[in-house]
């Protein structure tokens, strides 16, 4: 029988045919593959099956006996002299680490409930899924952009680009943002980020010393008041009403907000209150961060420009993602700074990654822009997605408003209502809906919104096709009418 040891994968990363026999059997025999008393094929034998002459199997064997492996007998042969002993059970032990207080206020990011759908007869819907319809990214037109970088003769083994991306890329996101967002606004002005949540957490480490307040909306996206309360400051709650958060006279040092579309209820701040945000900040020496999360995305009425639009004093932070428009794997976001910010925030960049990791991806994402491509894939989204919009805005006003009142709503990737009825009515009809295999995301009450703490869902579309979201309304209606 022949000897099977890993002989051709030693051959790959080891130099020489005998380093990568030696290798092969003196681990086969430690590892317990080759056990005490085996007998090892002659010389001749095993120098046949591995395809090598029989000078360098007599030196791996006279090399392994000499340290005592094996053992070779005239008349005998050569068997195994080595005894191999199970390791012993050791019982897991956690090292005493002593981590900082930066460490402790680190919290996981929430994970969306997903119970077993054992009822759905017809799939599971998932209105919770917040991916884009992956049938509407134009893949060809991508890889050439792609392609023609590789082919610039770039050495993309040695080629390096500082923390604050590919300046292509950061001038085809400036002319991009003037031309679609209103902004006036340079490429030297932009910071290249791995997703929005990256320049969340960087800016809140620039601006709160511990124990320093921040304000953020209630309800709100989570990841705020992770990047709020890791950077040690504290969260003050900003209560909302039909037009958005609400101004007030708050002592702190930075507020976070949604005001294009606010997340999650979509409504849109107005002029007035974007004008007191914007004078708070000037009286308070505050910074404001504007999280302009999918404002691509309006289906009806015309675009509203950012806060940034309006600020004239450097007080706004502009937060913006490809994440709803490109494939997630790309993670590409930015970051629009006011001048004062530029420099703090590009050392703050530097210091967790020197240079650029994605290079080649942020030139094909410039070349993408630059050749109209982007925006004629942002096109085709929002017309493929308005329609969806329509579709679920009608099907869950017609269907579902017993149980909700539904937010009205212009733009954006999902639709959002408030539950009419009680906490404990809610997850019961929740987990009667997961069961029959819809699901869908949930704000849990707090204690600062207007709307005393009721429970507030909101379901994403884009990736789901109209006869889908059809079939999921219909199974929540049937469900909320007695069906």
């Amino acid at each position: 029988m022949d000897l099977l040891i890993p002989y051709h994968s030693y051959m790959q990363r080891l130099p020489t045919k005998h380093a990568a026999l030696y290798e092969a059997l003196r681990d086969a025999i430690i590892e317990g593959s080759l056990l005490l008393g085996m007998k090892l094929p002659s010389t001749r034998k095993l120098a046949e099956q591995y395809g090598l002459s029989r000078g360098t199997v007599n030196q791996v064997y006279e090399t392994l006996a000499s340290e005592g492996y094996i053992v070779s007998e005239i008349g005998s042969g050569t068997t195994v002299a080595y005894r191999y002993a199970e390791p012993e059970a050791r019982e897991a032990s956690v090292p005493d680490f002593r981590l900082s207080e930066w460490a402790s206020r680190l919290v996981a990011p929430p994970r969306l409930e997903r119970m077993s759908p054992v009822g759905a007869l017809h799939g599971v819907i998932d209105f919770a899924n917040m991916n884009t319809d992956e049938a509407l990214f134009p893949h060809e037109a991508w890889n050439r952009c792609l392609y023609a970088q590789i082919r610039a003769g770039t050495d993309w083994s040695t080629e390096r680009t500082g923390a604050q991306g590919d300046y292509k890329l950061r001038e085809a996101i400036a002319m991009y943002l003037r031309r679609s967002r209103s902004l006036s606004v340079s490429a030297e002005q932009i910071a290249v980020v791995h997703g929005s949540m990256q320049a969340l957490a960087l800016i809140a480490q620039l601006v709160l010393n511990p124990g320093e307040s921040a304000v953020a909306e209630s309800p709100g996206y989570s990841g705020i008041r992770r990047a709020i309360s890791t950077a040690g400051g504290t969260v003050v709650e900003a209560a909302l009403d039909e037009y958005g958060i609400i101004p007030a006279a708050w002592d702190a040092r930075a507020l976070f907000v949604t005001p294009s579309r606010q997340f999650p209820t979509g409504a849109v701040l107005s002029l007035e209150r974007r004008q007191a945000l914007l004078a708070w900040a000037v009286r308070e020496r505050a910074v404001i961060v504007e999280d302009d999360y999918d404002s691509e995305f309006r289906h009806r009425g015309r675009s509203i420009e950012p806060l940034k639009a309006l600020d004239r004093d450097g007080r706004v932070v502009y937060v913006g993602s490809f994440t709803k428009t490109m494939p997630p794997s790309l993670r590409i976001g930015y970051v629009v700074l006011p001048d004062s910010l530029v420099e703090p925030f590009v050392r703050a960049q530097a210091l967790y990654e020197p240079y650029a990791a994605n290079v080649l991806e942020q030139r094909a994402l410039a070349e993408f822009m630059a050749s109209g491509g982007y925006e004629r894939h942002l096109r085709r989204m929002k017309r493929s997605y308005g329609r969806k919009f329509s579709q679920l805005a009608d099907l869950l006003q017609t269907e579902l408003s017993a149980g909700f009142d539904w937010v009205p709503s212009d733009a954006g990737l999902h639709l959002f209502g408030w539950w009419k009825g009680s906490e404990e009515d809610y997850l019961s009809y929740r987990s009667a809906c997961h069961e029959a295999g819809v699901l869908w995301a949930d704000m849990a009450p707090t204690g600062h919104d207007t709307r005393s703490g009721r429970r507030g869902a909101y379901f994403h579309f884009s990736d789901l096709t109209e006869e889908e979201m059809k079939d999921g309304v219909g199974r929540m209606s049937r469900i909320l009418n007695g069906g």
